[in-house]
């Protein structure tokens, strides 16, 4: 039996070389190929991690590639994804998985009709803070969750990226961007998402690069920058979700949950790792315990970073004939919940999500041990 399924990227951006870097971590999975639109750009890419680089007709028609990573700009990741399942291969997409609610479906059933697999980041949800937190939820730790508030506020991207445009266009901005890692933990942990109201706005009309080598080019503002959204489960739950970068400094927390018994202290869903704290009512008490999450552990420095985690269990998965954690479906939902807040920031009205998901099944510590290599 196959025990190995071989990986190809396409896309060889910034993000591809923490792909290629951390899939030596797992088992099932081994990069073999990447491809780009700039073919220099695979090539370096290519020398730089002992892979082959080829065209993307070639890599598509690689019989050594059984799952594509697509890490193309947003705006393209439907059309990729679309020529990956056409051409028999299975699929995974850096987030957002797409730009619409349509655009999921429509990949859902091809993948469907061609018995592949689609799959999606963010997998940071896996890490050992998050699944320490999806723990203390199941197990009611603090009772039933009844609200929450989730912040991931900055001044932006142009101060460090050296192309931050694609971040100021629809399909971007804060919600697009940022948001899969807030609403894919809040799915994960609490369920899927029934309605959404927002409002939503622009603190400037252009933004001004201060990173090299554009520094003080001028790039136009095409999507909100600032938007505070509700969104109420289906478990009754209710949070505050609010994204921007138009805030240089802030104070809140990334993301807090409150239950009927306490207070869930969520760390930057945006990272695997970091700290979890409960209060009983209104105390603190120490959960250390026996919770030893792989993902949780630093491996960059002070940092946990388990990235193609939900690569690896999608490999795992196809070869083990069960469901992956970072599914279609949930992805698909994800959109939907992102794409009905910014058209409610839009329309000024709440709205009903047209989508549902089932939880991912939990990612506990023998089962993550069970993932790496």
């Amino acid at each position: 039996m196959v025990d190995v399924l071989g990986i190809g990227v396409i896309g060889c951006g910034n993000i591809s070389a923490a792909y290629m870097r951390l899939a030596p971590l797992f088992r099932g999975i081994e990069m073999r190929a990447c491809a780009d639109l700039n073919a220099e750009a695979a090539k370096a890419r290519a020398e730089e991690f002992g892979l082959r680089a080829e065209s993307i007709e070639g890599l598509l028609g690689a019989d050594d590639v059984d799952i594509v990573v697509n890490l193309t700009v947003p705006n393209a990741h439907f059309e990729v994804s679309k020529r990956v399942l056409g051409a028999g291969k299975h699929v995974y997409s850096e987030k957002p998985f797409v730009l619409t609610l349509e655009q999921g479906e429509a990949l859902k059933t091809l993948a469907e009709s061609k018995g592949l697999r689609v799959g999606s980041a963010p997998d940071t949800f896996l890490g050992g803070a998050h699944q320490l937190a999806r723990h203390l939820v199941d197990s009611e730790a603090v009772g039933r969750i009844a609200s929450g508030t989730c912040f991931v506020q900055s001044p932006g991207m142009e101060s460090w990226h050296p192309n931050p445009d694609f971040f100021f266009q629809p399909g971007a901005g804060p919600v697009l961007d940022i948001g899969p890692y807030y609403v894919s933990n809040l799915v994960q942990l609490l369920g899927p998402v029934v309605r959404v109201v927002a409002m939503s706005s622009s603190a400037s009309e252009y933004r001004t690069i201060t990173s090299q080598p554009r520094h003080g080019e001028k790039i136009r503002v095409e999507t909100p920058t600032t938007i505070h959204s509700i969104l109420q489960f289906e478990s009754g739950a209710q949070v505050t979700f609010i994204a921007s970068w138009d805030v240089w400094q802030h104070g809140h927390a990334n993301m807090e949950l409150y239950g009927t018994e306490g207070t869930l202290h969520v760390p930057d869903p945006n990272f695997f790792g970091g700290e979890v704290r409960v209060t009983e009512k209104g105390a603190f008490t120490n959960i250390s315990g026996e919770w030893a999450h792989p993902f949780g552990k630093s491996n960059e420095g002070v940092r946990a970073n388990y990235r193609t985690a939900g690569l690896a269990d999608m490999a795992q998965a196809i070869l083990e004939g069960r469901a992956h954690r970072c599914s279609d479906a949930f992805a698909t939902h994800v959109v939907d919940v992102m794409t009905s807040i910014l058209r409610a920031g839009e329309e000024g009205r709440a709205l009903d999500i047209a989508t549902t998901c089932a939880r991912p099944e939990a990612l506990g510590p023998d089962a993550a041990r069970g993932l790496l290599a």
